[in-house]
């Protein structure tokens, strides 16, 4: 078939197939380029089909010659309608590791149930014995508790009071004001048992007690931070209290690991165009900013940058990895720079949609917008019929 974007608000309900495996490819090449880490070994990726779980897959296998597990939630192709993109890079990504020569395989299914995270266990003891580093980076904005049977939906609201500032619609351009009330009743328990570290702590006990981590084993989640402009609807929000939940359960997962010399840590992560990120006011504004900012200034870094360099100047550096104050590791620490948010705050009141073309970037922020579900990507034909029925070869 051939196959058209179809955007309906924050979201594409269509990808196409070579545009992700190019995606991939790209990715896979980057990490090539930068040479070898001295990293782990054999990896299992939670949430490991797009975005940053993806890249920490592809690091991991293409930086460090590592074996990976990766655990997602994909749609695969049904007559006539493409797969979901996490599919089709988790194709790719599988294809690419098989002509490399290296370990991949694939589950499917909830994350956050107890069949899957046994599923999971039962693989690694089979087939790689330990795994000696853990990436948790899961972005569902619902989840069922495995022993409860409770499905908690996770909201995005202020806390507090009601908020009013700029957004965008990155589709059309149009900058206007937005009003989001506060959270009620259970907006951030839901929230915080979606988000917050509780899955994160529950894999990591369910691994420790089958004995499948490996001594010295590190697992890191990610997280984000931002700045005074997005915190009343982000950090400060309910989004934000589930932040700081997971940031507090790094701590408690390093105790449970302590018998094994294991560490776990939260990694704090750029602001980027992801398929969650889409979807919260404000933050499109700012990435396009943002954005525009930081590739004036040369330190502009996509998901595949972010996570290169977490791995070789942070993580497997053959030494104690850096922190700041609270323990986290700060990657966002490019966007974070004086002069790059000195610069973002200045053009925030000048922004409308008659000056948005110039000041910001939202030319830079569709094309990553339409690049997460393999559209608009350089050296595909987009007018050639391709097989949308694809299936993931290692998914077990």
């Amino acid at each position: 078939m051939i196959i058209e974007p179809r955007i309906r608000g924050f979201i594409c309900l269509t990808s196409h197939p070579k545009g992700c495996e190019q995606n991939v490819i790209n990715q896979i090449d980057y990490v090539k380029s930068k040479g070898k880490i001295n990293g782990p070994k054999k990896v299992l990726v939670i949430g490991a089909s797009t975005g940053f779980g993806l890249a920490s897959r592809i690091t991991s296998a293409f930086g460090s010659d590592a074996a990976t597990v990766g655990v997602f939630f994909e749609k695969p192709a049904q007559e006539g309608k493409p797969a979901s993109p996490g599919w089709y890079n988790s194709v790719a990504f599988q294809d690419q590791a098989k002509k490399a020569g290296l370990y991949a395989k694939s589950i499917n299914g909830d994350a956050f149930s107890n069949e899957i995270k046994q599923k999971t266990i039962d693989l690694i003891k089979a087939e790689l014995g330990q795994v000696d580093l853990v990436i948790y980076s899961l972005a569902s904005p619902v989840r069922t508790n495995p022993n409860t049977g409770v499905t908690h939906r996770s909201v995005l609201k202020p806390i507090g009071g009601s908020y009013s500032n700029k957004t965008v619609d990155f589709h059309t351009g149009k900058v206007s004001t937005i009003s989001i009330e506060p959270a009620v009743d259970d907006d951030v328990a839901n929230t915080v048992a979606v988000m917050g570290g509780e899955d994160w702590s529950m894999w990591m006990d369910a691994l420790l007690e089958a004995g499948v981590l490996a001594k010295g084993i590190k697992t890191v989640a990610y997280s984000y931070i931002g700045p005074s402009i997005t915190e009343a609807v982000y950090r400060k929000g309910t989004i934000g209290q589930a932040k700081d939940h997971l940031e507090a359960t790094a701590f408690t997962i390093t105790d449970k690991l302590k018998s094994i010399d294991g560490n776990a840590f939260v990694s704090v992560n750029k602001a980027l165009v992801t398929q969650a990120s889409s979807a919260i006011p404000v933050i499109p504004l700012y990435i396009s900013l943002l954005y525009k900012v930081m590739k004036a200034e040369g330190v502009h870094e996509g998901c595949i940058e972010q996570i290169q360099r977490l791995f070789a100047e942070r993580l497997y550096i053959g030494k104690s990895i850096p922190t700041d104050e609270k323990g986290r590791i700060r990657i966002d620490d490019l966007e974070m720079l004086e002069n790059v948010q000195s610069q973002v705050a200045k053009l925030w009141p000048e922004v409308t949609t008659e000056s948005i073309s110039q000041i910001g970037d939202l030319d830079g922020y569709r094309a990553d917008f339409m690049n997460l579900f393999g559209f608009e990507v350089d050296k595909i034909d987009y007018k050639a019929d391709v097989n949308e029925n694809v299936t993931i070869e290692g998914l077990v």
